[in-house]
């Protein structure tokens, strides 16, 4: 039985007779009962999926019945911890009108029972939280999970930055079923056709373009999994990547703090410039310099390097690239207010960057040389072209 009302049936069924392409989509759609989904989300992503949904609930409410969202409660932000910032679907389901449940973990908590019955289907797309297999095997169709990479390449929870990171020029959306036991390791349903559609702007493109690319697309190959009915039994395994093995796949792990490291050593100009585009400001660390009563004590403080970018070196400084992330100075002391004296270090393939911008630990943001100088990071380190070269001294940042 179609739960799409007799004549509406009798009429598509009739129009399929005349349409090719209609008939194989009506013949290939599994029936199933009208879907009462708990939707599990939380960003920009998982809106784009959550209102699509609730526009196909109000176009089609026999195949869609209900939606109730599921998101995590507000953080306490700021200084004394006084604002609390809410998770984006929240008021986006507001808006929506859409009963809404806020949980921080699964343990203890029960599906609404609905007056239509239980919740048949659950959708978690860029949730974060683990659906445990009690809520799955509570739900007659289990779960389905929109990822926006071409599973099983980009696994993890942070696909679009190491999608970015690796410097792929294209990528795609997966819809699959949630797993019992591990994240992004479900049944793909539907995926896009190889080799996957273009990443806009490749070289320039950053986490917020790329998910305004991706985000619709996900929210259609969703919609569409639900018309074909896709996860009613038996499953069809429509993943295209299964059989080109598992090299060079990439896990996608969470972002921490460490990703944004400079790792003078090994990073190359190129590295740097995607990472701080993808990422955010670097930072590194640096050898500062403090007054005291007893004299001057030594301290290592994080610097966050918020605006740079790369030159041409000029002669004399030769020296300075045999240490990557050495910083210096042109010039020589004692440097004139109206002098155009600059902070530069090189990079492990031999790049000038000169650091426009930085934060030294414990203060605020500033022009590069001024909080080097106020730091005290560069020592006797400066060369003038007209000089000859210098020998730097070692202490590079870290």
């Amino acid at each position: 039985m179609f739960f799409t009302g007799g004549i509406g049936v009798f009429c598509v069924y009739r129009r399929a007779q005349t349409c090719p392409s209609l008939k194989l989509r009506f013949l290939s759609t599994k029936a199933h009962e009208p879907l009462r989904i708990l939707f599990c989300g939380s960003d920009e992503f998982s809106i784009a999926s959550l209102r699509a949904l609730h526009e196909e609930h109000l176009k089609q409410p026999d195949r869609i019945s209900s939606i109730d969202v599921v998101c995590r409660p507000g953080k306490r932000v700021g200084r004394g911890l006084k604002k609390i910032r809410e998770v984006p679907i929240k008021a986006a389901a507001s808006k929506l009108s859409l009963p809404i449940h806020e949980i921080d973990t699964f343990k203890g908590w029960t599906p609404p029972m609905l007056s239509g019955g239980p919740i048949n289907l659950i959708v978690a797309v860029s949730f974060g939280l683990f659906v445990p297999p009690r809520i799955l095997n509570g739900a007659k169709y289990g779960g389905l999970n929109v990822h926006p990479s071409l599973l099983p390449d980009f696994r993890g929870p942070a696909p679009l930055h190491h999608t970015l990171l690796a410097g792929r020029t294209r990528t795609g959306i997966s819809l699959q079923t949630l797993h019992l036991k591990h994240f992004d390791h479900g049944v793909i349903l539907k995926q896009t056709p190889s080799p996957g559609f273009e990443i806009p702007n490749p070289n320039s493109c950053t986490v917020p373009e790329l998910l305004n690319t991706v985000a619709p697309r996900g929210a259609q190959i969703l919609v569409e999994g639900i018309r074909d009915g896709l996860f009613v039994p038996p499953l069809k395994d429509a993943g295209w990547r299964a059989s080109e093995g598992q090299e060079g796949l990439v896990h996608a792990a969470k972002i921490t703090p460490e990703d944004r490291h400079i790792n003078w050593a090994n990073w190359t100009w190129a590295e740097i410039n995607r990472r701080n585009r993808v990422l955010g400001p670097l930072w590194t660390k640096a050898l500062v310099s403090t007054e005291s009563p007893n004299g001057s004590t030594f301290q290592h403080k994080r610097v966050i390097i918020t605006e740079m970018e790369e030159v041409t070196p000029p002669a004399g400084c030769d020296a300075f690239s045999l240490v990557p992330g050495l910083p210096f100075v042109n010039g020589v002391r004692p440097f004139e207010p109206r002098q155009e004296k600059g902070l530069y270090v090189f990079t492990q393939d031999g790049k000038l960057i000169r650091i426009h911008q930085m934060k030294v630990e414990g203060e605020q943001n500033t022009d590069g040389l001024r909080a080097a100088l106020k730091a005290r990071m560069i020592g006797d380190r400066v060369f003038h072209s007209n000089a000859g070269d210098y020998t730097p001294s070692y202490n590079p940042l870290q």
